[in-house]
């Protein structure tokens, strides 16, 4: 999904996403929100600060950070 919820906050997924539902949104603000594609903006959203974010980023694009 790429749009704009409730609260006007635009979601948006990768270009590299499917329409498979087994993505993450992000939304982007002095706050970051994340929630799981597959329950349509109706399940929970886990929201952090941008600078929480951007450490959160730079730590999973050095390889700091693994599954």
């Amino acid at each position: 999904m790429n749009g704009k919820d409730a609260g006007g906050r635009h979601w948006f997924t990768s270009s590299y996403s499917s329409n498979g539902d087994q993505c993450v949104e992000v939304a982007l603000g002095e706050a970051v929100g994340m929630r799981d594609t597959k329950h349509h903006g109706a399940g929970p959203e886990l929201w952090v600060s941008a600078d929480g974010w951007r450490a959160f980023v730079a730590g999973a694009v050095s390889g700091e950070l693994t599954v």
